[in-house]
């Protein structure tokens, strides 16, 4: 593939002070839809409303942040042919669309009231998002160990 003809793996085009944004934004999603499934857990053992008032905030947080990040790698998309021709970026870019889909449905399940906004379609969706996301979050993984992809010059 492209990607292992040169000696340095293609660069972000979306980055601050040659940084790259996407790897700054990533981590709030992954923190916030897997504390997600945390809180659904901790509402479906003790019946405590607060932790679904905790999931649908963090799912908030979460569809926000991470709507941010596919912006951004969107950007790198269309900003480089280098990161474009690596296929599993596209199999990275559609799993990660597929988490933001699971997480915004969840988000809408989460809106409705008590026990029923979270168990069973809200606390697995919560599990399905997470799964997702630790699939595609490994192959981003590769990405930047094995293709060097959005990793800046001075790394």
């Amino acid at each position: 593939e492209l990607h292992r003809m040169s000696s340095q793996g293609p660069r972000s085009t979306a980055t601050i002070n040659g940084r790259p944004i996407h790897g700054m934004l990533i981590s709030f999603p992954i923190v916030c839809f897997t504390l997600t499934l945390l809180t659904d857990f901790a509402y479906w053992q003790t019946g405590i409303l607060m932790w679904q008032h905790f999931s649908s905030w963090l799912l908030l947080v979460g569809l926000v942040m991470g709507g941010l990040a596919a912006v951004v790698d969107f950007i790198d998309l269309i900003g480089s042919a280098r990161i474009r021709a690596i296929s599993s970026v596209w199999v990275h870019a559609v799993g990660n669309v597929l988490v933001l889909a699971l997480a915004l449905v969840n988000s809408l399940i989460h809106a409705g009231d008590g026990w029923t906004a979270v168990v069973p379609w809200g606390l697995s969706l919560s599990a399905a998002t997470v799964l997702v996301m630790l699939a595609t979050g490994w192959l981003g993984n590769c990405l930047v160990h094995q293709c060097g992809a959005g990793v800046s010059p001075h790394e």
